[in-house]
C-alpha cells in the first residue's frame, strides 16, 4: 500500500462520527468490493427496489436507508480519495432528484386513486432552486424546491365520482412529497425541504400554475428572484410513459418564462445597484456571524468564502447572461470558465477562483461529514482542526490553515475589487459643505438643532465613553446629519438620531454599523422622519438595528410558521451552565425575536409594501405565533402535569379577535380547559398565571403585550381559566345566569386562537349556535344603542377635532351596526356569524338585502378610509385618533345615514 493510500486509509472512518454510528448499525455497508461500479449506478440499484412499494410508512422507511447508506458510501469514496468533488455533488443531487421522483411518483398515484388523473395528462413539476438545481448539492444541503403544474382544470374522477381541482390535487401531493421526503423517524430523513422561494413564500399557495408564475414573474418579481432562479431545474419527470408529451410542453412553457424573467435582453446595468446592495448584505452577514464566533472561519458565508465566488459568477449573469447566452448556466465552475474565455475574468484570476472553490468546497463536505450537519464552520478545537485538515490531505493543520487563508484571502480581494466599491447611497447628500455650517441649514430650527446636538456631545454619558467610541461619533455625525437633513422632517429625524446616539452610545457594534454601512443609514433616518411611533420603537430596543441591514429579511414577506419554528429552537438551545432551561434568557429571547418581527412588519408599512389590512393580519398572526409559542413553554415549565399536552385553548376577543390588531394593541383573552382529571382546574389555572407572566412581565427586553380578561365569564369576579361545559351554560344562561347582551356583541370578534383543536372546534361551534338564536329586532336595537351610548359617555371629546374611532359617524358606529346585523339575522342569514372582518359583513348584509347595497359598499369604504386614517395618525404618534381633515370627516355621512336607516325606530 502506498503512503497515499495508507493515509487515507486512516481517514475513514474514523473523520465521521455520523458514518461510524451507522456502520456499526449495518456493517455491510462499508464495502469496497463495489468500487469498480459507478457511484450512481449503485445508488439506483439500491433505490429501484423502492418503486414497488405500496405502503408510505415502508416508503419512508426504505428510502432513508438508502439516503444514508448512499451518504456513507459517498463518504467512504470521498475521504479514500477515490472521487472528486463534483462525483460528490453529482451523486447527491442525483440522490435528490430520485428521491423527488419516488415520492412525486407516490403520492400523485395515492390522490389519482382516490379523485382520478389530473386532465390532459397534467403532472407536479418539482423546480430545484440553488445547489440541487445547479446539481451542486452539498452533503447535508437543505433542497430548496418550488411546486409548478401546467394548466387549470379538474381531475377525471375517482372510483367515488369525486374530482378535484388541479390546485388541490397537486397541493396535496406536494404536502405529501414533502412529508415524505423531510418527516424526521428513526431512519432520520431523505432531505430537509425549503419551500420559501416559491411564488409570494410562504404566505404564497404551495403550488402554483404556470399562468399564475406568469403573472407573478411580471407584476411582483423582484431582483433577488431573478439571483435564485438562475440555477433552477426541473429535478423530476412525468409519473408514467403517457404524459411525457404533456409534462415536456410545461417544461418547455416554463423554460420561456424563467428565461426572459432572469436575463434581461440588453446588458442589465441596471442591475449593479442591486448587485452593490447584495454585496453590502454579503459583507454585514459575514461580519455579524464573525461577532458571534470570533477566531473561526464559516466557508461559506465568511469573507473569501464560497458565496463570494458564485456572486462573482452570478453578477456576470444577471448583467450579460441576456446579450450572452452562453453565461446562461446553472454550475459556478462552468459560468466562469466562460467569463474567463469571454475575456470577462483574467484566466489566471479563474484558475484561482476554480481552484478556491474545489478547496472550499472539499473543506465544507468535510465539515459536515463529521455529524451529517449542516455546518459550514471550521472548528475551533485543535483536535477537530487536526480531524479536518488530515481528511483534507493535511497531516500539519498549520499548512492546512495557511492554505486555507491564501485561497480566502484571494477570493476576498478579488470580490472587494469587483463589487466591494462600497458607495454612499445616492439619496446622501454632498458633505464637502463643512460640518459647522451644514448644523445650520435644513432645519426650521437650526438653533434647537445645534443646541440638541451640544448638549448631547457634553454630556456625561458621552464624554465618558471610551477613545474610540468618542472618535466614532464624531466620524459618524456628519454622515447622519446629512441623511437627517434629506428627510422630509430634518428636525424630528435628528432630534430622534440624537437620541438614538445616545442610547447606543457605548455599544460600539452599533456606531460601527451606522458608521459603516450606508445603506443602513438612510434606512433608520427614513423611519425617525416618517414615524415618531417607529422612532420610539426603534430607541427602546436598538437591537433592531440589526434589521436594517439585510433587506431579503427586513422587505421579504414574513414567514411567521418558520418564525415560530426557528423561535422554539433557539429556546431549546437557550440553557444555564447546569444545563437547565434559562427561563430569563428565554424570555428576552421570545421578546427580542417578536419585536424583530414587528419591526419587520413596520418598516414594510413604512416603505408603502402593505395595506393596513394586510398589516393587521400579520400582526394578528404574528400574536398566535407568539401565543402559541408562550403556551408551549408554560406548559413545560409546569411541574406535575398529568398528560403530554394540555387540554386547554387560548379564545381571543376584541382586535386581535377580528384580526384588526394594531402595533401597540392589547390582547383581549379568555382560558378555557376540557379535562375530567382531578386536578385540571387548579394545574390550568396555574398554567394561565404563567402564560400571563411570559406575556406581561417587564423585563430588559421589555414586554411582549399588555393582556385583558375582562371578558371571561363574569368579568374580573370569574375565575380566570373557565371549564369549557361551565363556559357553554354561562354562554346559554342555563341555571339562571350567563352572558350579557354586550358579551354577545363581543363574541362577534372572538375567535379560537390557540391551544388543544377539539376544545377550539367546540367553542367555534358555540359561537355560531350563540350568534345563530333568535332575537327581536327592537331588542338587538335597543341594547345596541345603550351600549354605544356608554361609550360616547366614556370617551368625550370636547376638542372640535373628529375622533375617527369613538365620535359618531366613526369607526365604533360601523362595528356596532356590524353586531347588530349578526346578532338581530344571523337566525335567518347563517353566514354572517363567520368571523370575516367588519368590511367583508358590512357588504355580505348589503347582499342579503338586510341594508341598501349602496349604503353597505359607501360604509365598508369609509371604514377602511377610517382604519387608514387612525393607523397614520398612531404611527405619527398620536395618542387619540382626531382629526379636522375635511376627507375624513365627509366619511361621517355615509356612516350616520346607514346608522339612521337601520335603527330608526318604525
Amino acid at each position: 500500500m502506498s503512503d497515499a493510500q495508507d493515509f487515507y486509509q486512516n481517514v475513514w472512518p474514523g473523520h465521521s462520527e455520523y458514518a461510524k454510528r451507522w456502520l456499526n448499525r449495518f456493517p455491510a455497508w462499508n464495502d469496497s468490493s463495489s468500487d469498480s461500479e459507478h457511484l450512481l449506478s449503485l445508488i439506483e440499484q439500491w433505490l429501484l427496489p423502492l418503486h414497488e412499494l405500496t405502503d408510505e410508512a415502508a416508503l419512508m422507511r426504505e428510502l432513508r436507508l438508502v439516503r444514508q447508506r448512499s451518504l456513507i458510501e459517498i463518504m467512504r469514496r470521498d475521504l479514500l480519495g477515490k472521487i472528486e468533488l463534483f462525483d460528490v455533488t453529482e451523486a447527491l443531487s442525483f440522490l435528490a432528484d430520485a428521491a423527488i421522483q419516488l415520492a412525486v411518483g407516490f403520492a400523485h398515484r395515492a390522490q389519482a386513486d382516490r379523485f382520478g388523473q389530473p386532465a390532459d395528462g397534467d403532472c407536479l413539476m418539482v423546480v430545484g432552486m440553488g445547489k440541487l438545481g445547479g446539481l451542486e448539492l452539498n452533503a447535508s444541503s437543505d433542497i430548496d424546491l418550488i411546486f409548478l403544474y401546467a394548466n387549470d382544470g379538474d381531475t377525471l374522477g375517482g372510483p367515488t365520482g369525486k374530482s378535484q381541482s388541479h390546485a388541490e390535487f397537486f397541493t396535496q401531493v406536494g404536502r405529501k412529497v414533502i412529508k415524505i421526503l423531510s418527516e424526521v423517524t428513526d431512519e432520520g430523513f431523505v432531505f430537509r425541504v425549503d419551500m420559501r422561494l416559491r411564488p409570494n413564500g410562504d404566505a404564497g399557495p404551495l403550488v402554483a400554475s404556470l399562468d399564475m408564475l406568469e403573472e407573478y414573474f411580471v407584476v411582483q418579481g423582484r431582483e433577488w428572484e431573478r439571483y435564485a432562479w438562475i440555477k433552477s431545474r426541473v429535478v423530476n419527470w412525468s409519473v408514467n410513459p403517457d404524459q411525457d408529451k404533456a409534462f415536456q410542453k410545461a417544461l418547455d412553457t416554463l423554460s420561456e418564462l424563467v428565461r426572459p424573467f432572469v436575463y434581461r435582453k440588453y446588458l442589465d446595468f441596471g442591475a449593479i445597484r442591486a448587485l452593490r446592495s447584495l454585496h453590502d448584505q454579503i459583507r454585514t452577514e459575514v461580519n455579524k456571524n464573525e461577532l458571534k464566533h470570533p477566531g473561526t472561519v464559516h466557508v461559506k458565508l465568511g469573507r473569501g468564502g464560497i458565496r463570494e465566488i458564485e456572486f462573482t459568477a452570478q453578477a456576470f449573469q444577471l448583467i450579460r447572461g441576456g446579450r450572452e447566452p452562453k453565461l446562461q448556466l446553472r454550475r459556478t465552475v462552468d459560468v466562469l470558465e466562460v467569463c474567463a474565455e469571454s475575456g470577462l475574468l483574467h484566466r489566471e484570476d479563474c484558475d484561482r477562483l476554480i481552484a478556491a472553490y474545489y478547496f472550499l468546497r472539499n473543506l465544507e463536505h468535510r465539515l459536515q461529514y463529521v455529524e451529517d450537519a449542516q455546518t459550514h464552520r471550521l472548528p475551533a478545537s485543535p483536535t477537530e482542526v487536526l480531524r479536518i485538515a488530515r481528511s483534507m490531505g493535511y497531516e500539519d493543520p498549520a499548512i492546512f490553515l495557511r492554505a486555507l487563508a491564501t485561497h480566502r484571502d484571494f477570493v476576498a480581494q478579488h470580490f472587494d475589487h469587483s463589487f466591494g466599491d462600497k458607495q454612499e447611497d445616492e439619496e446622501t447628500p454632498d458633505l464637502s459643505v463643512p460640518w459647522s455650517e451644514k448644523l445650520t441649514k435644513g432645519f426650521e430650527n437650526p438653533q434647537d438643532a445645534q443646541d440638541r446636538y451640544t448638549r448631547l456631545m457634553e454630556s456625561s454619558r458621552v464624554k465618558m465613553l471610551p477613545q474610540a467610541h468618542r472618535e466614532r461619533i464624531d466620524r459618524l455625525m456628519p454622515t447622519l446629519l446629512a441623511a437627517a437633513t434629506a428627510t422630509a422632517a430634518p428636525d424630528s429625524c435628528w432630534r430622534y438620531c440624537l437620541e438614538l446616539i445616545e442610547t447606543v452610545a457605548r455599544r460600539g457594534a452599533y456606531l460601527s454599523l451606522l458608521e459603516e454601512y450606508p445603506i443602513a443609514r438612510m434606512r433608520v433616518t427614513r423611519m425617525l422622519a416618517s414615524s415618531p411611533w417607529a422612532a420610539h420603537f426603534l430607541i427602546r430596543h436598538p437591537l433592531l438595528l440589526d434589521e436594517l441591514i439585510d433587506t431579503r429579511t427586513l422587505l421579504a414577506e414574513p414567514n411567521l410558521t418558520l418564525w415560530a419554528d426557528q423561535l422554539r429552537e433557539a429556546l431549546a438551545n437557550s440553557r444555564t451552565p447546569t444545563g437547565q432551561a434559562d427561563i430569563e434568557r428565554q424570555m428576552d429571547l421570545i421578546r427580542e425575536q417578536h419585536h424583530a418581527q414587528l419591526f419587520r412588519i413596520l418598516a414594510q408599512d413604512l416603505e408603502n409594501l402593505l395595506t393596513v389590512e394586510k398589516v393587521s393580519d400579520l400582526l394578528s398572526e404574528l400574536a398566535d405565533r407568539t401565543l402559541e409559542v408562550v403556551l408551549e413553554r408554560s406548559w413545560e415549565e409546569l411541574p406535575n402535569r398529568h398528560r403530554a399536552q394540555p387540554k386547554f385553548a387560548i379564545i381571543s376577543y376584541g382586535k386581535h379577535g377580528g384580526k384588526e390588531l394594531g402595533y401597540s394593541s392589547d390582547l383581549d383573552l379568555i382560558f378555557l380547559f376540557d379535562d375530567e382529571d382531578d386536578r385540571a382546574a387548579d394545574l390550568y389555572s396555574r398554567l394561565a398565571k404563567r402564560i400571563n407572566h411570559w406575556l406581561t412581565t417587564q423585563t430588559a427586553a421589555g414586554i411582549l403585550f399588555e393582556t385583558d380578561y375582562r371578558l371571561r365569564p363574569n368579568g374580573d369576579a370569574g375565575l380566570l381559566v373557565s371549564n369549557m361545559a361551565g363556559f357553554e351554560a354561562y354562554q346559554k344562561r342555563q341555571g339562571g345566569v350567563g352572558a350579557w347582551f354586550w358579551e354577545y356583541q363581543a363574541l362577534t370578534r372572538a375567535r379560537f386562537c390557540v391551544g388543544d383543536a377539539q376544545i377550539g372546534e367546540r367553542f367555534e361551534q358555540l359561537r355560531s349556535d350563540i350568534l345563530q338564536m333568535p332575537r327581536p329586532w327592537e331588542e338587538v336595537r335597543n341594547e345596541v344603542l345603550a351600549m354605544r351610548q356608554k361609550m360616547l359617555d366614556g370617551h368625550p371629546n370636547a376638542t372640535g377635532l373628529f375622533d375617527v374611532k369613538h365620535d359618531r359617524g366613526g369607526m365604533v358606529d360601523v362595528e356596532f351596526m356590524t353586531q347588530a346585523l349578526v346578532l338581530g339575522h344571523s337566525a335567518s342569514h347563517p353566514e354572517l356569524v363567520g368571523n370575516i372582518g367588519n368590511i367583508a359583513l358590512i357588504k355580505m348584509a348589503g347582499q342579503l338585502g338586510l341594508i341598501d347595497t349602496d349604503q353597505a359598499q359607501a360604509v365598508a369604504d369609509a371604514y377602511r378610509s377610517l382604519r387608514a386614517k387612525q393607523h397614520a395618525l398612531r404611527l405619527a404618534g398620536h395618542n387619540k385618533s382626531r382629526t379636522d381633515d375635511p376627507a375624513m370627516l365627509a366619511l361621517r355621512k355615509p356612516i350616520m345615514a346607514l346608522w339612521e336607516a337601520l335603527f330608526r325606530q318604525n
